[in-house]
């Protein structure tokens, strides 16, 4: 693909985002979108993580210090909102600099089931914590971060912003130095760093990013929902975050924005049959790894392939011509 198509289709996409609101009054499609939004910032956030070689199952934990943190600030303290992401995003990355260290030097099923404790240990803390937290009562009347954010089409866009920034930011580093340093040590950590890449510390850094962007989902879906729950930052979010990568294609950050707009669409789609959602989740799950195990990306890719095979010109015409055929 061209530089010059590639623009076009980027300047289309914007315009789809910016435009479809406007299309329709339809408040539950409004609402879609901005699931949408917000759930394609902890899929790429995480993407990050996924690229240095770790599954994380602890994202819906960094999730709730930032929703928390946010909530906390402007209900108790009474601060303005941007005040209030800013401390919800900054708990999050404090809390992956302090655990990120000690975890990171973890590898496989042991990462895995270390995350995933650590999500539980910070849900039952919540759930403990009454007075601070409301414990498993959660917290009510959380006000939007401007009155004319009560509108779900405004909030939509407050959504965009962000996400844009999010995943611009995930691309960028992706696209950089940075990112090849983090390609190699998913392929090898041992060659990487013998190679004088300082395996460790390039982890922590992915880590406290993916991390913060994490605590930044969570402040904005907190005060999008008006409510705030424990059950909102079960390890079952953090699971379906990791099957959105898995099921978009786990080596492109496309795959893990294809996977948030199919985890998303599916369960509203599936509204009739909510008695069997998690059967169907599991099947479309289990499909993917056994056939595609590239994702949806790769299929895309096999697909473009076989459509853009052309006959070998140094064959025999009739070789040609049966490849035409």
């Amino acid at each position: 693909m061209t530089q010059a198509t590639r623009i076009t289709w980027g300047v289309l996409a914007a315009v789809v985002l910016v435009v479809w609101p406007w299309l329709t009054d339809d408040r539950f499609l409004h609402h879609v979108g901005v699931l949408i939004m917000l759930t394609a910032i902890g899929a790429s956030s995480l993407h990050l993580i996924i690229r240095t070689g770790h599954v994380s199952l602890c994202h819906a934990a960094f999730m709730a210090f930032g929703a928390y943190g946010s909530v906390l600030t402007v209900m108790s303290l009474g601060l303005p909102f941007p005040i209030g992401l800013l401390v919800g995003t900054g708990a999050a990355a404090l809390l992956a600099a302090t655990i990120g260290p000690i975890v990171l030097r973890l590898t496989g099923k042991y990462f895995v089931l270390i995350t995933f404790l650590f999500g539980e240990v910070v849900r039952m803390a919540i759930v403990e914590n009454v007075a601070l937290t409301g414990g498993s009562n959660g917290i009510f009347n959380v006000p939007p971060p401007h009155p004319i954010f009560l509108d779900t089409r405004a909030y939509y866009y407050l959504a965009l912003a962000f996400a844009v920034f999010a995943v611009g930011l995930c691309a960028r580093i992706l696209g950089s130095e940075f990112g090849r340093a983090m390609n190699a040590i998913r392929d090898g950590e041992r060659l990487a760093e013998c190679s004088g890449v300082p395996v460790i510390r390039f982890k922590v850094i992915v880590f406290i990013i993916a991390c913060a962007l994490a605590g930044m989902q969570g402040s904005l879906m907190a005060h999008y929902n008006k409510v705030l729950s424990p059950e909102n930052f079960s390890g079952i979010i953090s699971l379906n975050l990791v099957v959105m990568n898995v099921i978009g294609g786990m080596s492109s950050l496309w795959g893990a924005l294809i996977g948030a707009v199919f985890m998303v669409m599916l369960p509203e789609l599936l509204r009739g049959y909510v008695n069997i959602q998690h059967i169907i989740f599991g099947a479309i799950l289990f499909a993917t790894m056994a056939f595609m195990p590239g994702g949806i990306i790769e299929a895309a890719r096999r697909v473009k392939a076989l459509l853009s095979a052309k006959p070998d010109a140094s064959a025999p015409p009739l070789a040609r011509a049966g490849a035409a055929e």
